[in-house]
This record gives structure tokens, sequence and C-alpha cells, in this order.
């Protein structure tokens, strides 16, 4: 089947003429996840816990034959079920088993990464799906050689998102690329209400060269610092990009000791961005209130306790992305 770009799949979802099974590829994870969640809609809000399944590939549990059971599964009450395969190059380009000595992008290979064996039911589903499902496939990568793939781009429509690439294989000209990454950054912030000076739009473009995930990440931090000013300036992008770079390891307790939840969790997101480890920030913020609130106001320390306790425990049982737990630790703690 043909290949199709993010905006004709939208077309597709909003004329509700979805194609049986969607392979969406690349790096720009923003734009898969968006994508994915277009594509989700096309099942009614009140029929999601029946008719909108999750599976992440990565996950033990979950095979190609699960996959294909899963997509087998007719429609509860509505008239379409929608399957989104998350991970997928876990199936689509595994670590393939080897020696220790053997490394790949990632490093020493393990016997436990090889995926799972039954690849012939992925095959087969793809030359005849279920006319009621649509099967999301979303993967970072795919090897082009394997015989899942070839039945995949038979019969699937593939979407691509490289971001500032274009392709995964494309020789970008720098040039082509900053300007793309200069028109995404205007795009956004004209989206949020407000303007950007050329300056600070290039700066952002011209440091993220041909990574949209950095263009992402610099862009979010930039609308977060700059939240509520009519214009965005040069020296506001600087900031941005000086703050990511001379990160101060305590932001986020000092910022919490003025109750500032605003600055707190403008800096927990700086951590976390550039390279911050979640149980690291965890043990930071035990640290200050063991120390710091016990001593400033310790009529708040057995609530806060609680608080890092829950979060602790969640972090470790995966009862939430990272990210949100530690924003809400950080607001509970910010408050008088």
């Amino acid at each position: 089947m043909p290949s199709a770009t993010p905006a004709a799949v939208r077309k597709q979802i909003a004329e509700h003429k979805p194609e049986p099974i969607y392979l969406i590829v690349g790096d720009d994870e923003a734009e898969m996840s968006e994508l994915a969640a277009a594509i989700s809609t096309i099942v009614e809000d009140e029929l999601r816990a029946f008719n909108l399944e999750r599976l992440y590939a990565n996950d033990k549990g979950v095979t190609p034959s699960s996959i294909v059971q899963s997509a087998r599964t007719l429609p509860m009450l509505g008239d379409r079920r929608v399957v989104i395969v998350l991970r997928a190059e876990r199936i689509l380009k595994p670590k393939r088993r080897g020696k220790a000595s053997e490394i790949d992008d990632d490093g020493p290979l393990a016997a436990d990464e090889e995926p799972p064996g039954d690849l012939d039911a992925l095959e087969e589903y793809a030359m005849r799906p279920e006319p009621r499902t649509t099967l999301v496939v979303i993967a970072a990568d795919v090897d082009r050689q394997r015989k899942v793939y070839k039945a995949l781009q038979k019969h699937a429509t593939i979407v691509e998102c490289w971001g500032l690439r274009g392709s995964k294989d494309a020789r970008v000209d720098p040039r082509d690329a900053m300007r793309a990454a200069d028109a995404m950054v205007r795009q956004a912030v004209t989206a949020a209400g407000q303007h950007i000076e050329p300056a600070a739009s290039r700066l952002l473009a011209a440091r993220a060269g041909t990574d949209i995930s950095r263009l992402r990440a610099d862009l979010e931090r930039l609308l977060l610092f700059a939240a509520g000013q009519a214009v965005i300036t040069v020296q506001d992008a600087q900031e941005v990009v000086s703050l990511e770079t001379a990160q101060d390891d305590w932001a986020v307790t000092n910022a919490i000791g003025r109750s500032d939840a605003r600055d707190a969790l403008r800096q927990l997101a700086l951590a976390l961005e550039s390279g911050g480890v979640p149980y690291q920030i965890l043990g930071q913020l035990a640290w200050y209130v063991r120390e710091k609130m016990a001593a400033m106001n310790p009529n708040r320390v057995p609530a806060a306790i609680e608080a890092l306790f829950r979060t602790d425990l969640e972090l470790k049982s995966s009862g939430g992305d990272p990210r949100v737990l530690l924003e809400r630790l950080v607001v509970e703690l910010c408050r008088r």
C-alpha cells in the first residue's frame, strides 16, 4: 500500500475512513504520539474502555500472537476497534542474540532481548486484517530486510515521521533543516498566542540541527519560561539555553523552600530534560524534607514524608509517569 503523510492520515480520520493497518515509524516521538491519539478518536469516548487498547511490545506478555488476538477481537457496541502497539521496534528491529562480545547501538546483546518468535502471526494478519479493527504499529525504526516488515510494507499504510530529516537516510542540507525548525518554532509560538523575535527562533533552530527531540524540548522550555509574555525575545531564548547547560542541582528544592510552585515545576522540567534521574531527584526532595523543612516548619513534615513514601512506591511499581509523579509531589511540598 502507498505511504501517507501525517496530514493525509488526519484527513482520513476526519472523514472516518481509516485504513486497517498503519505503521508509523520515525524519531519524532511527539508527532507519532499525536497521530496515534488522532486515530484513537475513531472510537467514541464512552466506548474506549472496550474498543481502544494500547499494547507495549517491550512488555514480556506482548507477542505478535497476542497483538493479533487483540486485533481480531470484534468491537463491542461500536462499529470499530483501535489497537495501538507502542515500542514495536522490539518486533520490527530487534536486538539479535549473540555472544557477549557482539555490540549494537545500545550495548551488549542480551538473550531476553530477542523478539518473540511467532512473527508469522503478524505477517498473516497483515495479509488478512480484521476489517472492523484499525491496528496502529509505532516503532522508532524497522529492519527493512525482515519478512514481517515486507508484509507490512505491502499491505499496511506506512507513515514516516522523521522530524527535520524528512526520511531516515536522507542527506539533509543544514540550511533546509534550519528553515524547517525555524518555521516550526514560529508556528508553535503563534499557536500559543505569542510572538517571537526572529533571532530567538533562529537560535533554537540552529541549536537543534536535525534533532527534532532537542528542538521540541527547547521549545517546550522556552514557552514555559516565557509564559504570559506577549513577545519572546532572544534574551529569553538565551536564558533557556543557558539554564539547561548550567542547571543548578538544587534549584528544585530552593524553589520549594520559597513555596514557589511555578518555578519549582519549571526547574523540575529543566532537570529531567537535561538527563536528571527521577530517583536522584526524589532523594534530593527527601533530604530537603528531613533537613530543611524539619527545621523551618516541622508541622508540615508528617504529610511531606507520607507524600514522599507514596511517590517512592509509585515510582518503584511503575504506578505512573515519573515526571507526573514528581510534579505532583513538588506541588504538594510547595503548599504552605
